[in-house]
C-alpha cells in the first residue's frame, strides 16, 4: 500500500556510540525521503562522533573508530541534515524513544533549534509492538516475508522500516493511511513532554515530573517551592532537550504572580 502523504516523510535510522541519549553520539545516519508522489531518495553519511566507539558497540553495528576518523562531525553536517528533514514528518523504528531524542541532542550541540513537536512522528516499532510484539528483523520477516540480511546497517534498517510500514497498512484495515492517525498511534500511553521521559503530562494536561522524589508533582509547583531543584537538574546529567523544556517551564513560572 502506498502512503498517503501531505508532505514528505523522512524515514531515518542512526548508528551511535551507545544508548545514552544525553551522552552518546551519532556515527552514521541514513535518511530515506518519501515524497507525496511516491518518489524516494536515500542519503547516508558516516559521522565522526568526536569520542571513542567501544569494541562492544562496534561488534553490534560494525563501525569502528578507524571507519569514522576522517568522516565529518555532526556539526559539519548539521545544516545539510536539517535541510533534508525540515519540511518532513519523521518515521523510524523505536525512533520516538531513541533516534529522535539523539538527533535533537546533536542539533542542540550544533546550535540548531530543531523542534520535533512541530512534526508528526511515526514510530513503526510502536505500531509493531502494539500489533505483534517483535524486533525489526522479525517485523521485516513477518510483514514482508523477507530476511533482513544487513541488520544494524543504517540504510538497510531505514529501507526495511519503510517497507514494514507499507505492509502494516496493507495488513491492518483499522490502521488508517493517514499521518495524523499514525502519529497518535505511535505514542505510548504516558504522554511525555520530553523524549527521555523525565517530564510528562498528567490527566489534566499539566506537566509533572516523571521520576525521583517529586514524581507526579506539577513541575511549576516544585520549581516554586524548591528553587534549588532547578539548578540541580540543569547541572545534572540530563539530555539537553529535557533541560531546554525545563528552562521554558521555569521562565513561564517566573512570569506568573
Amino acid at each position: 500500500m502506498q502512503l498517503k502523504l501531505e508532505r514528505p516523510l523522512a524515514f531515518f535510522d542512526l548508528e551511535t556510540t551507545g544508548t545514552n541519549i544525553a551522552t552518546d553520539r551519532i556515527v552514521e545516519i541514513s535518511i530515506l525521503r518519501v515524497m507525496p508522489d511516491g518518489q524516494k531518495k536515500t542519503w547516508t553519511q558516516r559521522i565522526n562522533p568526536e569520542c571513542p566507539i567501544s569494541a562492544e558497540v562496534t561488534a553490534i553495528h560494525g563501525i569502528s573508530n578507524e571507519d569514522v576518523k576522517d568522516a565529518p562531525t555532526f556539526s559539519n553536517m548539521a545544516g545539510k541534515i536539517f535541510k533534508l528533514i525540515f519540511d518532513a514528518d519523521l518515521a523510524g523504528f523505536n525512533s520516538n524513544r531513541f533516534d529522535v531524542p539523539i538527533l535533537v541532542e546533536e542539533f542542540l550541540r550544533a546550535d540548531i533549534q530543531f523542534d520535533p513537536s512541530e512534526k508528526r512522528l511515526i514510530d513503526v516499532q510502536t505500531i509493531f509492538h502494539k500489533k505483534e510484539q517483535r524486533n525489526l528483523s522479525a517485523a521485516y520477516k513477518f510483514y514482508c516475508q523477507k530476511e533482513l540480511t544487513d541488520a544494524h546497517s543504517a540504510e538497510a534498517d531505514a529501507l526495511a522500516t519503510y517497507e514494514v510500514l507499507k505492509s502494516q497498512l496493507d495488513r491492518y484495515p483499522d490502521l488508517p493511511n493517514d499521518m495524523d492517525h499514525l502519529h497518535e498511534f505511535s505514542q505510548y500511553q504516558t504522554r511525555l513532554v520530553d523524549f527521555a521521559g523525565r517530564i510528562a503530562y498528567n490527566k489534566d494536561d499539566v506537566e509533572v515530573f516523571n521520576f525521583g522524589k517529586f514524581k507526579g508533582q506539577p513541575v511549576e509547583k516544585v520549581l516554586k517551592e524548591n528553587p534549588g531543584y532547578f539548578g540541580w537538574f540543569i547541572n545534572g546529567d540530563f539530555p539537553l532537550y529535557t533541560k531546554k523544556i525545563l528552562r521554558n517551564i521555569f521562565e513561564r513560572t517566573k512570569s506568573k504572580p
